[in-house]
Formats: C-alpha cells, structure tokens, sequence
C-alpha cells in the first residue's frame, strides 16, 4: 500500500461535502477502510464543514416551517440499520450492505460483477477479479474510472497498485493492467460506460467485451 496511490484533493474533498457521484462515493468509501489516518482527516473536514453551517447568521424562516418539517419527520418510517446483503466476507463492511449481480466473464481469467450500488447515469459499481498471472486489454476509458484494490496486486506500464491503493484513470490513460501476486487481484470500480480497447483487433473485440 503506497501514500502515493489515492484519490486527488478535489476528489476527497467533494467526498468529504457529500457532493462526489453515488458510484465514486462508494469506491473512496472502500478505500478509506483500508487508511485510518485519511478517513479521520475527512470526518474532521466533515465536522468542520458542520462548524461552518452552524457560524452562519439564522434566515429568516417561513413560521409555519417548523411544523411542515415535523410532519415529515413524524410520517418518514425510521431507517434500517445496514444489512449483509452479499456472501463475499473478503470485502470491506462498507460494500457487504450491497447485493451482488451474477459473476460475468468478459475475458480470460477476467470476471466482473455487478455492485447494487446507486448509479449515475452510465457510471456505476463493479467488482472485477482478474486471476494470477492474466492481465486486462489494452485500453483507456469512456468516462472515469476509480479502481481501489481489496486483494492481491496489480502493475500498469508505469506503476504498481496493492491492497489499499486506489487508482484514477480517465480517457487520457491508456494501460493493460497485469496481475503480479500470487493470489488473484480483486478490485471494486466506479466506472463510467465502457472501457475502449485499444488496436484493430481491441475495435473488433469492442462489441463482445463489456464491463
């Protein structure tokens, strides 16, 4: 686990106001299981940011407000606590309240599921395995694409990505990630549409590889 493999500034920050996308949310959400330290460092923005709201001069309210929030709150059933919903106990406490899709195999020694995460629009939660010793196409991305790795490791061209880590990639990242552990490597994505395989033959494969 590396300091370097984490989100950008921007990125925890946005997570940090409730403002990053459902699908992204829940993959920072992952990876700030596996780093104590950044995890206290966003409650504290997140507490700060309270601190800030209560600062701020009171507005001048409807008087009848009060009563219609009452209401809402007396009729809104009371929410349930988290449940397991999937069998997978090797992930994190924060993806086992998800149910899972089937196990996909879009590739040799390649196997996706779905995550019944919230989505936004065409992003969305996928678990994807990769086996010892395979690799994914060559290709770069539609949309972006958020990688946190939960067990094993895997290397790019350029670097190398272990339990704990997260990558970003986006269209301008073209790369052909290769398992390097001895155990398979599986990951949790926010990804957003498809992955674009790269060459003549990754253009020919395109219709039938789908993540």
């Amino acid at each position: 686990m590396s300091n370097e493999h984490g989100p950008s500034q921007d990125r925890l920050l946005a997570f940090a106001a409730g403002a990053l996308s459902p699908p992204e949310a829940v993959v920072i959400g992952a990876w700030l299981s596996f780093r104590p330290e950044e995890a206290a460092f966003v409650r504290n923005l997140q507490d700060i940011g309270g601190e800030l709201l209560e600062s701020e001069s009171p507005a001048t309210m409807d008087p009848h407000a009060l009563d219609r929030a009452l209401a809402r709150i007396e009729t809104r059933p009371l929410p349930e606590p988290a449940r397991v919903l999937n069998k997978m106990a090797e992930l994190p406490d924060c993806l086992r309240s998800y149910p899972l899709g089937p196990w996909r195999w879009p590739g040799p020694g390649v196997r996706v599921r779905d995550v019944g995460a919230p989505r936004d629009g065409n992003c969305r939660v996928i678990l994807l395995k990769i086996d010892k010793g395979r690799q994914a196409p060559r290709h770069t991305h539609g949309g972006v694409e958020l990688t946190c790795v939960l067990s094993g490791a895997y290397a790019t061209e350029t670097d190398r990505f272990e339990v704990g880590d997260l990558e970003e990639a986006d269209h301008d990242v073209l790369h052909e990630p290769r398992v390097v552990s001895d155990v398979p490597c599986l990951c949790v994505a926010a990804l957003d549409g498809q992955i674009v395989l790269d060459g003549w033959l990754g253009r020919w494969l395109q219709p039938f590889v789908r993540l």
